[in-house]
């Protein structure tokens, strides 16, 4: 590659300002690699950052807000496009020596393995130390092409890289760091080694919200044994698109009232509730909502108030303690997770539409239009193809 070449980016150099603008090809440091981006999905963090609702973490040691400008984008699929010619070689999460010309999926974050958190277990996301692409890595900071809205990124030494497996498409591809956020109901399922816990073969299952989060955990929550599925969402579009990946039950929450909803719910359940409740909205207001709809002794999953959205009442009495129920906060995904979703993803795919998932699909010049579609009812998961 050409020391001179220029690579092009979307920068939000201000929340609701995008640009494109030109930044140097990278010279790679030991360890690091270059990716050539095919496709990058919008977050919904991605949103949240455009509108300038930009607190991430609150509550742990890395609380912070996000820097601008910024190139955005973690939910990339890429092909390597260059490796350090000397040194020991880069190799994927589980040991597979990479080359150029690979098609990878990309870790979202970069840990430091050596704080308290992450040399005692827990998920990499109380890392004290943590790095995102796309959220605190900014593109002040050269090489600058740490977002996947980009021609060109710059993988740092440290990061996570996944092979993606023959016979999976990029538009499939593409939603495997999106999906690994199904991890919550997989932390549900190691509680029901507990009598009458977690999430259960058969159980009844509520999901609010039925945007991109919401279609794949209704997918992950079909694909591991769920009984009934609802779906709560105020766009009939993306509930009709609930129904097609596996819902029973839609729930229009424009119109319908919260009680209604509830009912509802109940008389699916001969009046007990939910047996888990899964919170993919990315607001806090329907929380108090979920609650009610959820059974005594049920499990309450929130991975979706990623952002800081302020705060909800809520009646602990009522919600909490006499209903004996279980909350369960998820801050994001597992690491080793990508690599089970993209086998999921290539044994169902001649099964479910999974490529449907992907509504729209912009180049990097009409960035802008792509994030306000993605914000609009009609759509799923909009992404972007440098």
């Amino acid at each position: 590659m050409r020391s001179d070449r220029m690579v092009k980016a979307a920068v939000l150099v201000e929340p609701g300002r995008l640009e494109i603008r030109e930044y140097p090809y990278p010279t790679l440091e030991p360890g690091a690699a270059i990716l050539k981006v095919e496709m990058c999905g919008i977050c919904g963090t991605d949103k949240h950052t455009f509108k300038g609702e930009i607190q991430q973490y609150g509550g742990s040691e890395i609380s912070r807000k996000i820097p601008f400008p910024i190139v955005l984008g973690h939910e990339v699929v890429g092909i390597i496009a260059e490796l350090p010619k000397d040194g020991e070689p880069i190799r994927d999460y589980y040991g597979e020596v990479l080359k150029e010309g690979d098609r990878v999926v990309l870790g979202a974050n970069i840990v430091c393995g050596k704080c308290y958190y992450c040399r005692h277990g827990f998920p990499y996301y109380l890392c004290e130390n943590m790095e995102d692409y796309g959220n605190s890595l900014g593109a002040s900071r050269p090489p600058h092409l740490f977002g996947g809205w980009a021609e060109y990124m710059y993988i740092l030494p440290g990061s996570n890289l996944y092979k993606v497996p023959e016979g999976l498409p990029p538009r499939i591809a593409v939603l495997t760091e999106l999906a690994t956020l199904t991890n919550s109901l997989d932390v549900a399922k190691q509680f029901s080694t507990v009598a009458n816990e977690g999430f259960r073969f058969g159980d009844t299952v509520v999901v609010q919200g039925a945007g991109p989060a919401g279609l794949v955990h209704i997918v992950k929550a079909r694909m591991l044994g769920a009984g009934d599925i609802i779906a709560i969402d105020v766009a009939q579009e993306r509930l009709e698109a609930a129904k097609e990946f596996g819902a029973d039950y839609v729930l229009n929450a424009k119109t319908t009232t919260v009680q209604e909803r509830i009912d509802a719910v109940k008389g699916w359940t001969r009046g007990r509730g939910a047996d888990v409740v899964i919170e993919c909205v990315g607001i806090p207001q329907v929380i108090p909502e979920g609650l009610e709809m959820l059974r005594p002794g049920g499990m309450y999953i929130e991975p979706g108030n990623f952002v800081d959205m302020g705060e909800v009442p809520i009646n602990p009495h009522r919600h909490i303690c006499t209903k004996n129920v279980r909350i369960i906060g998820v801050g994001g995904d597992h690491a080793a997770s990508y690599g089970p979703i993209m086998k999921l993803f290539l044994r169902y795919k001649s099964i479910l539409p999974l490529e449907k998932l992907v509504s729209h699909i912009y180049p990097l010049d009409q960035v802008e239009q792509a994030v306000k579609k993605s914000m609009e009812p009609d759509s799923r998961k909009v992404v972007i193809a440098p």
